[in-house]
């Protein structure tokens, strides 16, 4: 069942006021470090001061399924550099795509144009101050930084209707600000402990799915299972010598949603599916990326990503895509036939093919 949106009139207003050209950031002064949205079935917490960044999701009163980085207390007011390195904040954050064409369309760092820079994301849309458009205790509306290096602005969006407590919706619009085309799709990034058990509905003969391990510096390849038709990766010992393993995993799911397990808690994302002609070539509609180190204090993370399509966007032109995200206890055992039984009732409630 697709799920109808849970602002549109909101979002239609706030749309139509969207800047068309580059404008100054918000005062980081006065824009909040986190604001919360509850229900009596989840809460989340999004930081407006870098730039609509989801750092908390849970039951009421759970631990946060969201991993997220010590950089938010050393660093909490970032300055905006057309030079700046990555700010390990993690969480959730909304990217553009393909990551190849991050910096290869902007005047404002020659050197990265040149180099075709993979690296670091857009500093405007990762971590400037967004501007609150509207808030209360279910909805969230913010207006993101107009950015010079990839030629859109975000307005995202996040709520929790009154008639469906148990889910939240996150919205975002990019639209193209420059006066000529841009081409980009829209780039969900969900951070949670490596640790989680995730799974991905796929192909039952396993076809639609491309896994990329990044070897050496200590790391061992990835692990992975499509039993069931479900995808997840095996966290098994890394080989002798080694310290973690570490790769990425590109998939063409069979539906749209990605589930996990942790902290005695599911939760299950659920977006649009998309044909794979519609994702750009160098990603796929899901991607996992893993870095886990066992033996080590801070045991890496895993990332939960959704490509909306590719698409280029007219001068004033706007594009949107959603997640749905919705949360449960799990007090079951951690075994793989226990979890997907769960997932499947938890599936079929939440309204989710």
């Amino acid at each position: 069942m697709r799920i109808p949106s849970l602002l549109p009139g909101l979002l239609a207003a706030a749309f139509a006021c969207t800047a068309v050209a580059a404008a100054p950031l918000a005062a980081s002064g006065d824009v909040p470090s986190r604001l919360r949205l509850e229900s009596a079935k989840l809460q989340l917490e999004v930081s407006p001061r870098l730039g609509g960044r989801v750092l908390h999701f849970s039951l009421p009163g759970a631990p946060n399924l969201l991993r997220t980085g010590e950089a938010l207390h050393s660093q909490p007011e970032p300055a905006v550099e057309a030079d700046g390195a990555n700010i390990g904040y993690l969480g959730h954050e909304t990217w553009v795509g393909p990551q190849s064409a991050w910096w290869s369309d902007q005047a404002v760092n020659p050197a990265r144009r040149k180099a075709a820079a993979p690296w670091p994301p857009d500093p405007w849309l990762a971590h400037a101050p967004a501007k609150v458009l509207a808030h209360d205790g279910s909805r969230l509306l913010l207006q993101g930084a107009a950015s010079p290096v990839s030629g859109v602005q975000l307005t995202q969006s996040f709520a929790i209707a009154p008639d469906r407590p148990g889910t939240a919706e996150l919205a975002v619009e990019m639209r193209n600000i420059r006066k000529r085309p841009v081409s980009h799709d829209i780039w969900f990034n969900t951070r949670v402990a490596p640790e989680t058990r995730v799974y991905v509905p796929v192909a039952a003969d396993g076809s639609g799915v491309r896994v990329r391990s990044d070897t050496g510096d200590g790391f061992d390849g990835l692990i992975s299972s499509t039993a069931d038709g479900l995808f997840s990766l095996e966290l098994l010992p890394p080989g002798e010598g080694l310290h973690g393993r570490r790769g990425k995993v590109f998939i063409q799911p069979r539906a749209g949603w990605i589930a996990g397990f942790a902290a005695g808690q599911a939760f299950v994302i659920h977006f649009e599916p998309q044909a794979a002609e519609a994702i750009h070539p160098e990603h796929g509609q899901v991607e996992l990326y893993l870095a886990w180190r066992p033996r080590e204090a801070d045991t890496g993370v895993l990332e939960l990503e959704v490509h909306a399509p590719y698409l280029t966007l007219a001068p004033g032109e706007a594009a949107t895509a959603r997640e749905w995200w919705v949360v449960r206890r799990y007090d079951g055992p951690d075994r793989r036939d226990a979890q997907v039984a769960f997932l499947q009732r938890m599936l079929a409630e939440a309204g989710v093919e």
